[in-house]
Protein backbone atom coordinates (compact mmCIF):
# COMPACT_ATOMS: atom_id res chain seq x y z
CA UNK A 1 0.00 0.00 0.00
CA UNK A 2 1.02 3.73 -0.92
CA UNK A 3 -0.18 6.60 -1.38
CA UNK A 4 0.89 7.93 -5.06
CA UNK A 5 2.49 11.64 -6.13
CA UNK A 6 -1.24 12.39 -7.29
CA UNK A 7 -2.01 12.07 -3.28
CA UNK A 8 0.77 13.59 -1.78
CA UNK A 9 1.08 16.25 -4.45
CA UNK A 10 -2.90 17.24 -3.96
CA UNK A 11 -2.50 17.41 -0.13
CA UNK A 12 0.44 19.14 -0.65
CA UNK A 13 -1.09 22.12 -2.92
CA UNK A 14 -4.15 22.17 -0.93
CA UNK A 15 -1.99 22.94 2.63
CA UNK A 16 0.05 25.16 0.79
CA UNK A 17 -3.17 27.22 -0.24
CA UNK A 18 -4.55 26.75 3.04
CA UNK A 19 -1.55 28.62 4.56
CA UNK A 20 -1.35 31.42 1.87
CA UNK A 21 -4.73 32.02 1.39
CA UNK A 22 -4.86 34.91 4.19
CA UNK A 23 -4.03 37.35 1.22
CA UNK A 24 -6.65 36.37 -1.21
CA UNK A 25 -6.65 33.80 -3.89
CA UNK A 26 -3.91 32.10 -4.67
CA UNK A 27 -2.08 31.13 -8.11
CA UNK A 28 -1.05 28.07 -9.18
CA UNK A 29 2.20 28.80 -10.35
CA UNK A 30 2.61 30.52 -7.01
CA UNK A 31 1.93 27.10 -5.13
CA UNK A 32 4.11 25.30 -8.26
CA UNK A 33 6.98 28.09 -7.60
CA UNK A 34 6.77 26.63 -3.57
CA UNK A 35 6.08 23.25 -3.82
CA UNK A 36 7.97 22.20 -6.75
CA UNK A 37 5.08 21.05 -7.91
CA UNK A 38 4.58 21.38 -12.35
CA UNK A 39 1.92 23.97 -13.41
CA UNK A 40 0.49 21.17 -15.84
CA UNK A 41 -0.18 18.54 -13.36
CA UNK A 42 -1.45 21.43 -10.41
CA UNK A 43 -3.68 22.16 -12.89
CA UNK A 44 -5.12 18.58 -13.54
CA UNK A 45 -5.31 17.94 -9.61
CA UNK A 46 -7.13 21.71 -8.90
CA UNK A 47 -10.05 20.37 -11.54
CA UNK A 48 -10.30 17.64 -9.27
CA UNK A 49 -10.56 19.54 -6.40
CA UNK A 50 -13.22 22.16 -7.66
CA UNK A 51 -15.73 19.21 -8.61
CA UNK A 52 -15.07 18.13 -5.62
CA UNK A 53 -15.84 21.26 -4.20
CA UNK A 54 -13.06 21.71 -2.14
CA UNK A 55 -11.48 25.07 -3.80
CA UNK A 56 -13.38 27.43 -5.87
CA UNK A 57 -11.55 29.47 -8.75
CA UNK A 58 -11.46 33.54 -8.72
CA UNK A 59 -10.91 34.67 -12.90
CA UNK A 60 -8.89 37.67 -13.86
CA UNK A 61 -6.06 39.60 -12.31
CA UNK A 62 -5.45 38.90 -8.84
CA UNK A 63 -7.26 35.50 -9.43
CA UNK A 64 -6.30 32.11 -8.46
CA UNK A 65 -7.89 29.14 -5.86
CA UNK A 66 -9.78 29.54 -2.88
CA UNK A 67 -10.66 27.17 -0.25
CA UNK A 68 -14.24 26.06 -0.57
CA UNK A 69 -14.84 25.70 2.81
CA UNK A 70 -13.76 26.44 6.40
CA UNK A 71 -10.10 24.55 7.46
CA UNK A 72 -11.73 22.76 9.73
CA UNK A 73 -13.78 21.11 7.33
CA UNK A 74 -11.58 19.54 5.02
CA UNK A 75 -9.99 16.92 5.63
CA UNK A 76 -6.61 15.35 4.07
CA UNK A 77 -8.82 11.93 3.39
CA UNK A 78 -11.33 14.48 1.56
CA UNK A 79 -8.03 15.57 -0.38
CA UNK A 80 -7.24 12.25 -1.30
CA UNK A 81 -10.21 10.84 -2.30
CA UNK A 82 -11.04 14.06 -4.57
CA UNK A 83 -8.22 13.26 -6.70
CA UNK A 84 -9.72 9.53 -7.03
CA UNK A 85 -6.57 8.23 -5.02
CA UNK A 86 -7.04 4.56 -3.33
CA UNK A 87 -5.80 4.38 -0.09
CA UNK A 88 -6.32 0.52 -0.47
CA UNK A 89 -3.62 -1.87 0.91
CA UNK A 90 -5.38 -5.15 -0.60
CA UNK A 91 -3.66 -6.48 -4.10
CA UNK A 92 -6.76 -7.09 -5.48
CA UNK A 93 -8.03 -3.38 -5.10
CA UNK A 94 -10.72 -4.71 -2.65
CA UNK A 95 -12.44 -6.78 -5.47
CA UNK A 96 -11.97 -9.38 -3.11
CA UNK A 97 -10.32 -11.70 -6.13
CA UNK A 98 -6.81 -12.20 -5.30
CA UNK A 99 -6.24 -15.43 -5.28
CA UNK A 100 -7.47 -17.04 -7.99
CA UNK A 101 -10.61 -15.17 -8.33
CA UNK A 102 -10.98 -15.67 -4.67
CA UNK A 103 -10.31 -13.92 -1.31
CA UNK A 104 -6.67 -14.94 -0.07
CA UNK A 105 -5.87 -15.53 3.09
CA UNK A 106 -4.91 -11.83 4.55
CA UNK A 107 -7.43 -10.24 2.01
CA UNK A 108 -9.50 -8.99 5.21
CA UNK A 109 -6.35 -7.68 7.50
CA UNK A 110 -5.01 -5.48 4.43
CA UNK A 111 -8.83 -4.38 3.85
CA UNK A 112 -8.79 -3.60 7.19
CA UNK A 113 -5.68 -1.74 6.92
CA UNK A 114 -7.53 0.30 4.47
CA UNK A 115 -10.05 1.72 6.31
CA UNK A 116 -7.97 2.80 9.51
CA UNK A 117 -5.76 4.78 7.49
CA UNK A 118 -8.50 6.53 5.94
CA UNK A 119 -10.14 7.08 9.54
CA UNK A 120 -6.44 8.21 10.20
CA UNK A 121 -6.34 10.88 7.39
CA UNK A 122 -9.98 11.87 7.68
CA UNK A 123 -9.40 12.90 11.36
CA UNK A 124 -6.59 15.46 10.39
CA UNK A 125 -7.67 18.60 8.64
CA UNK A 126 -6.21 21.24 7.08
CA UNK A 127 -6.45 23.54 10.33
CA UNK A 128 -4.97 20.78 12.17
CA UNK A 129 -1.88 20.34 9.76
CA UNK A 130 -1.77 24.54 9.62
CA UNK A 131 -1.64 24.79 13.23
CA UNK A 132 1.66 22.80 13.52
CA UNK A 133 4.73 24.42 14.25
CA UNK A 134 7.17 22.19 11.87
CA UNK A 135 4.56 23.14 9.13
CA UNK A 136 4.93 27.00 9.81
CA UNK A 137 8.40 26.79 10.01
CA UNK A 138 8.57 25.20 6.36
CA UNK A 139 6.25 27.62 5.17
CA UNK A 140 8.64 30.45 6.58
CA UNK A 141 11.83 28.63 4.65
CA UNK A 142 9.70 28.17 1.66
CA UNK A 143 8.44 31.85 1.59
CA UNK A 144 12.03 33.34 1.78
CA UNK A 145 13.01 31.23 -0.59
CA UNK A 146 10.55 32.83 -2.72
CA UNK A 147 10.64 36.10 -1.61
CA UNK A 148 14.97 35.66 -2.34
CA UNK A 149 14.44 34.13 -6.25
CA UNK A 150 11.95 36.69 -6.67
CA UNK A 151 14.11 39.87 -5.50
CA UNK A 152 16.83 37.75 -8.19
CA UNK A 153 14.51 37.93 -10.67
CA UNK A 154 13.85 41.35 -10.28
CA UNK A 155 17.79 42.60 -10.11
CA UNK A 156 18.67 40.71 -13.25
CA UNK A 157 15.85 42.89 -15.21
CA UNK A 158 17.57 46.29 -14.19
Amino acid sequence: MRLTTKGRYAVTAMLDLALHSDKGPVSLADISGRQGISLSYLEQLFAKLRRQKLVTSVRGPGGGYRLAAELEGISVAQVVDAVSESLDATRCEGKGDCQHGEVCLTHHLWEDLSTQIHQFLNGISLADLVARRDIQAVRARQDQHQHSTAEQIACSQL
